[in-house]
């Protein structure tokens, strides 16, 4: 049984950077699947604002190419009674004209819940917060989203977050990190939480290692300039990874509220072991893809696609995290992300003990571990790897399979993106799966002396044909310890 979608109360979507790539591909088809499902009632409304000077006609006409374009099935007349939602202002956030006029838009529906998502440079993050405040804009039922990165370290990530509660309440503010909205990260608590199956078994006693790995094929293309002063450190693991591992390794919450789920993340960030100076050689390794071959072409390396002859900016990482608490004590974490890898994979590997005593000979076949896969994308699911007799006869033959769920095909529907989710979550005011400010000073705390230990080295990173799977040495970095990179994610 499918659960019930209830509509939300009405609301004024405003997106700063609305004509920008995140706006057009990912927010408004987002928000056009929930207006076709019944959530998003008609009198709400979604304000583009950008410094390009269209009108309201020039870019509904972008948003219907986008979404005719990027969503599968659109019914016209649905089509058109969400682009009659829609509505565009020509703003530049540090320059005074328009704003009157974009109060005045406002004013109109005085009822409405405001959500400002701020998808733009955290640069302008001040000046717009500062552009709403001075024009009564943030008043208590306003929210406004910000769009990663929050800083280049912990004092950048200080200051911004210092300017934006000049105007909005820590309860007003929403960081926002789309993995945390991915069916199967929401799955991790019902999986541990809800089953008498996994809760006790979820510690050092019994897990031998867990593995995170966020994959992507492409390169960094037009994004080439931001990309190569943020790198993969800031850019993935220290938001997305990091969450995925809070979520995985947290303590039971006493119960869902927000606060109550905030505070067991927190407290595994605080938790991390440093990496720094003294161990960064031994527990990280950094990469660089050049030219190769990616989804069946011949595709430029890093610097090509930079414009440039040298670079120290990492397009792969691979970490050896450990958590100093008694759950985790001695189970390390191994985490890599990159670009120009083979296949487009996010997943978290969890890989149990092995069994203290064998009773079947070793010519049944191979005795491996059981191990959990959750795959975020692009196929959403559970694996269960377990070990069974191979049926038929001639013997016992042992052989290791996994149960196997597809979400799409045990529940017969394609899983909602996880900006769906998350906005409409901004609109309800539940910021479960937001990071609250003190998060994001302790991911800071931990991957900021990463940073430093990798600038102070001197080193460059490691190179890597685009189409593998990083530098030789992430290969190394995990088998020096027994262990080997899962064979689901490769």
């Amino acid at each position: 049984m499918s659960a019930q979608l209830l509509p939300i109360e009405p609301f004024d979507l405003v997106i700063f950077g609305g004509t920008g790539d995140l706006a057009v591909r990912k927010l408004l088809p987002a928000m056009y699947h929930r207006f076709v499902d019944g959530q998003i009632q008609p009198s709400s409304r979604i304000i583009g604002v950008a410094r390009e000077g269209l009108d309201d006609a020039g870019y509904r006409e972008q948003v219907r190419a986008a979404i005719e374009k990027g969503v599968a099935h659109v019914a016209k007349a649905q089509l058109e009674a969400f682009i009659a939602m829609i509505g565009y202002r020509s703003l530049d956030a540090r320059k005074a004209d328009g704003w009157d006029e974009f109060s005045a838009l406002m004013a109109a529906q005085p009822t409405h819940i405001r959500v400002f998502y701020l998808s733009t440079s955290p640069d302008i993050f001040t000046d717009i917060c500062q552009r709403l405040g001075s024009l009564g804009l943030n008043g208590e039922r306003s929210r406004v989203v910000l769009e990663k990165p929050i800083g280049r370290d912990l004092q950048s990530a200080n200051a911004i977050n210092d300017a934006v509660a000049g105007y909005f309440t820590e309860s007003q503010t929403y960081r926002i990190d789309h993995y945390l909205g991915k069916e199967t990260v929401q799955n991790l608590l019902a999986l541990r939480f809800g089953n008498a199956l996994f809760e006790p078994l979820w510690n050092a006693q019994h897990i031998d290692h867990v593995q995170i790995t966020v994959a992507e094929t492409v390169g960094v293309g037009h994004r080439a300039g931001y990309y190569d002063r943020a790198g993969a450190l800031r850019d993935m693991v220290q938001n997305h990874i990091l969450q995925l591992l809070c979520m995985l390794a947290m303590e039971p919450p006493s119960s869902l509220a927000p606060d109550a789920v905030r505070d067991e993340k927190l407290k595994v960030l605080r938790s991390l072991r440093p990496i720094d100076a003294s161990n960064a050689g031994q527990l990280t390794v950094r990469g660089q893809y050049r030219a190769g071959a990616a989804e069946g072409q011949s595709v430029p390396g890093y610097l090509d696609e930079l414009g440039s002859d040298q670079s120290k900016t990492e397009t792969f990482v691979a970490l050896k995290a450990e958590i100093g608490n008694w759950r985790w004590a001695g189970v390390p974490f191994y985490l890599r992300t990159g670009k120009r890898l083979p296949n487009r994979v996010s997943e978290i590997v969890v890989t149990f003990r092995a069994l203290p005593h064998s009773i079947f000979d070793p010519a049944n076949g191979p005795l491996l571990p059981n191990r959990l896969t959750l795959r975020l994308q692009p196929d959403e699911g559970v694996k269960l790897w377990l070990t069974i007799k191979h049926p038929g006869p001639g013997g016992l033959r042992l052989r290791h399979v996994p149960l196997d769920m597809s979400f799409a095909a045990a529940f017969g529907i394609q899983q909602p993106d996880a900006y769906e989710r998350l906005i409409l979550d901004v609109v309800r005011g539940n910021p479960t799966l937001f990071m609250r400010r003190d998060e994001v000073e302790a991911a800071w705390n931990w991957a900021g002396p990463i940073l430093q230990a990798w600038e102070g080295s001197g080193d460059t990173p490691k190179p890597y044909t685009a189409g593998t799977w990083g530098p030789s040495a992430a290969v190394a970095l995990i088998e020096r310890d027994g262990r080997t990179w899962a064979e689901d994610a490769a």
